[in-house]
């Protein structure tokens, strides 16, 4: 009889890509786009989170928060588009590639909490209102950012799999 070494029992998925795909996802440049963008939009939340924070327990700050709000709000629009080109080189599809399936509904979810955020600012809402709704809006985007780490973890551990595959030994 023979057992294969090098993995956990009962804890066998599919890999996150096939070999084609990862070879399209380390060729392109689209992944170093992501990769870039990822943490600065990270950076430009925390910042933001700071400085929503200081205008709901100061009431200082308003427009520094707004502008914050904005600029996170590019970022995620940014990621999102280079994102959508992303999968279209790695998986052959604009959004929706059954590898990111959940991340990409939740993103749109996340998009949608940002732009509200947006028509509140344009159409004059108290600061109150439009920082709860920006709050929201990070709630979500933490989850989904949350997902996409989950994602690069476990690539991470497929590329080691493949990297050093387990053997077969006699038990």
């Amino acid at each position: 009889m023979m057992r294969e070494t090098g993995t956990r029992t009962g804890s066998r998925r599919a890999p996150l890509y096939s070999p084609e795909e990862r070879e399209r996802r380390d060729s392109t440049a689209w992944t170093t786009v992501q990769a870039v963008l990822a943490p600065l939009q990270f950076l430009a939340f925390a910042v933001s989170l700071v400085l929503i924070a200081r205008w709901l327990l100061t009431g200082t700050g308003e427009s520094a928060a707004d502008g914050s709000v904005i600029v996170k709000t590019g970022f995620l629009l940014t990621i999102m588009v280079t994102g959508s080109i992303w999968e279209k080189r790695v998986f052959g599809v604009w959004l929706f590639a059954p590898a990111f399936f959940w991340e990409d509904v939740v993103s749109f979810g996340v998009i949608a909490l940002h732009v509200g955020y947006v028509v509140l600012l344009l159409s004059g809402s108290a600061p109150g209102e439009r920082f709860g709704v920006a709050l929201v809006a990070y709630a979500a985007y933490a989850v989904n950012a949350t997902q996409f780490l989950l994602k690069l973890r476990a690539a991470r551990r497929d590329d080691a799999a493949t990297a050093n595959p387990p053997t077969m030994v006699p038990a």
